[in-house]
């Protein structure tokens, strides 16, 4: 690997082509080098085959993997870079740590594979376990741990080979929803303050919103679509694909705080403002909101005696049929902020919505998501 960091100008690429029972992929791939690429699709998907193949952990007749500019994989060339020189941090959907050792045995374990001066190592063992909240563990046996606080050590595992590319398989879809949202605000601080870039493998929308940069959907060992997460997620077909409840990422822009209220006033497109129930954050600070379209009604005009304090002013882009006959989603756009909304047909064409038409999107409940 090419110096100490990647060089964000310099992708990573990935093509296979590989056929294996009933299961073909083809597929030609470029992911950014910073932030977080994420590896979404259905079961089957090949989503973990792409994570693999990056890794080393798999060598496909048809693979070629061309990381910050080094090429790990080119079978026309006959190269190939085994998995231990390929500077990467890998978690399972399993966290697989050592149960004969303790957590701080499992760390050390890690520190010393990395090789690197004591003082180095011991600077990172030291970073890991403050990113990953684990100093209060590292007594306990593996064994002893619940099952987001091993996905926590098992990541901070990774963390201690100096990786400079992070691969996580679905490092949450063992846990329940509050083990969940254990581990999650972790992954986030981790991107935010390491800057490592990462490859996350997931079938939850919640994790893929909640995280990714880059989204790229993946069906039948092929592409669907790939890019910038808020342009991806944009699209109707990939928002209805990711989940049974549609909806719609939003960037917006931290912008004062109701303290009396306990509500922070988040800046949304080029002319709106939206209220979250959520602690102080620093004014200018980036944030993420998913809104579902069924939280999103309309009307034609402001109201001012509505308990709906979020009334954004949008314009219509285009309606689609639901999942049902009975209702629609409309495709919005406020002033640059994406939304979505499900309404039932009758409301549809008792409002006489048409692409252009402009309308207020009363948003009923939401949730910030991240810190960018």
């Amino acid at each position: 690997m090419k110096g100490d960091r990647f060089d964000p100008a310099a992708p990573i690429e990935v093509a296979l082509t590989l056929a294996r029972g009933t299961f073909s992929m083809q597929l030609e791939l470029t992911l950014p080098a910073r932030g977080v690429s994420a590896l979404f699709g259905h079961s089957g998907s090949g989503k973990t085959t792409v994570l693999r193949a990056i890794a080393g952990l798999d060598r496909h007749a048809g693979g070629q993997v061309v990381v910050n500019g080094d090429t790990w994989q080119d079978e026309r060339r006959g190269v190939f870079v085994p998995p231990h020189r390929r500077s990467i941090g890998y978690v399972f959907q399993e966290a697989s740590l050592f149960s004969h050792l303790s957590v701080a045995g499992n760390l050390e374990f890690a520190r010393k594979r990395a090789g690197g001066t004591l003082a180095d190592s011991a600077a990172a063992l030291a970073r890991a376990i403050d990113l990953l909240g684990i100093g209060h563990l590292l007594a306990r046996r593996a064994t002893g741990l619940s099952g987001g606080e091993r996905q926590r050590v098992a990541i901070a595992r990774a963390l201690l080979t100096r990786p400079r590319l992070m691969l996580l398989d679905e490092p949450l879809a063992s846990l329940d929803g509050k083990r969940k949202e254990e581990v999650l605000p972790y992954l986030e601080s981790m991107q935010r303050e390491l800057g490592i870039p990462m490859v996350y493998v997931s079938h939850s929308t919640e994790e893929v919103a909640r995280l990714a940069d880059h989204v790229v959907l993946l069906e039948a060992g092929k592409v669907i679509t790939s890019g910038p997460a808020a342009q991806t997620l944009a699209r109707l077909d990939v928002s209805m694909a990711l989940s049974e409840d549609a909806g719609m990422v939003v960037d917006g822009i931290s912008d004062g705080y109701d303290a009396p209220y306990g509500l922070l006033r988040l800046r949304v497109g080029s002319h709106g403002a939206m209220f979250v129930a959520h602690a102080p954050v620093a004014d200018g600070a980036s944030v993420r909101l998913r809104v579902l379209a069924r939280d999103v009604s309309l009307t034609l005009s402001a109201h001012g005696d509505s308990s709906i304090m979020n009334q954004l002013r949008a314009q219509v882009v285009a309606t689609w049929p639901a999942s049902d006959a009975a209702h629609v989603v409309v495709r919005l756009d406020a002033g640059g902020a994406p939304l979505l909304a499900r309404i039932t047909r009758r409301s549809h064409d008792q409002l006489g919505l048409t692409a252009g038409l402009t309308v207020w999107a009363q948003v009923k409940a939401t949730a910030l998501l991240s810190l960018r």
